[in-house]
């Protein structure tokens, strides 16, 4: 007698960004390798619709409930009260990039299968602070574009850089907002700043692609001839690497290199399948592998060039 179907829901943030539509593409792969039925939804960054979504689902009375449900919460309390809807009715329940307080609650409370997957921001930041001791292997003064100081992801990203960056490279920092124009704006009010062409600054890294190519495109229209010529020249590092951005900007020699962090989703529905055909229950939390791109070792080509 063969085994019923897995069934899965993934929830999203919405269908408007690069991440998101990619994190759909990899979770429909992997559904795809583990012969999993699997359903996508997208909240339109609205937490309410995303609550009313799930909750359609978990109070549904048709007996083709799913069997889990893998969800990015627009909310930073990641739905508490649908969390525990949903273990009561006896469906698997995982988080992607946040990890709520009540995860360990939900483990001890229910026969239900409840964990969550994250990106390791505190390696990425050492990846990026390995990327800078290749770039600038004599030390120097780098500009370092972060994400706004509320968020979690940012400060690890920094916290994980200073430590791996070489003590002899000097970090100036700047707030932006993870998007291309708030760190064109960025780098547009550190020009105003007379100090700004006294430094001696090298290398250009942010938290993320967008950042970094905004920063690039601030330096190249608000300098001119020689001035612009140096910034231009310098390494711009990023991160996130996604297909269709980061990834494809390194070899097109928009960015020198990015940092790779993989979609969750897929990892999630590997989880759940290991956690539902074996019985076996998967740890709370579990953490994605970023890696360089390119790898490391073949950035002290390009910082000697």
């Amino acid at each position: 007698m063969s085994m019923k179907q897995l069934t899965f829901l993934l929830s999203l943030v919405g269908s408007d960004s690069e991440y998101q539509r990619d994190q759909a593409l990899q979770a429909e792969k992997a559904a795809k390798r583990f012969g999993v039925a699997l359903q996508i939804v997208y909240a339109q960054r609205d937490a309410i619709t995303q609550s009313q979504q799930l909750l359609n689902v978990i109070q549904s009375k048709s007996a083709d409930k799913p069997d889990a449900i893998i969800f990015e919460p627009v909310s930073e309390t990641g739905l508490p009260q649908v969390a525990r809807a949903a273990v009561e009715a006896g469906i698997g329940w995982c988080t992607l990039n946040l990890r709520p307080a009540y995860l360990a609650e939900l483990r001890t409370s229910g026969a239900s299968i409840a964990f969550g997957i994250g990106a390791d921001h505190l390696e990425i930041g050492r990846i990026q602070g390995r990327q800078l001791a290749q770039m600038l292997p004599r030390g120097g003064e780098a500009l370092l574009i972060q994400g706004p100081s509320d968020n979690t992801a940012a400060r690890q990203r920094t916290q994980g850089m200073q430590e791996t960056k070489p003590h002899n490279i000097n970090l100036r920092q700047l707030k932006g907002k993870w998007t291309e124009e708030s760190a064109y704006q960025c780098v547009a009010s550190f020009l105003a700043l007379s100090t700004s062409h006294d430094g001696n600054i090298q290398c250009i890294v942010a938290h993320n692609d967008p950042m970094a190519v905004g920063a690039k495109r601030g330096f190249a229209e608000r300098t001119a001839g020689q001035e612009q010529a140096r910034w231009l020249s310098l390494p711009f590092l990023g991160c996130d690497g996604l297909p269709e951005s980061g990834k494809a900007w390194v070899p097109a020699r928009k960015l020198t290199a990015t940092v790779i962090v993989p979609a969750n989703a897929p990892l999630a529905i590997e989880t759940f399948v290991n956690a539902l055909t074996t019985g076996k229950r998967p740890q709370e939390y579990s953490l994605t592998v970023s890696k360089s791109f390119p790898d490391i070792p073949l950035l002290k080509e390009v910082g000697r060039s």
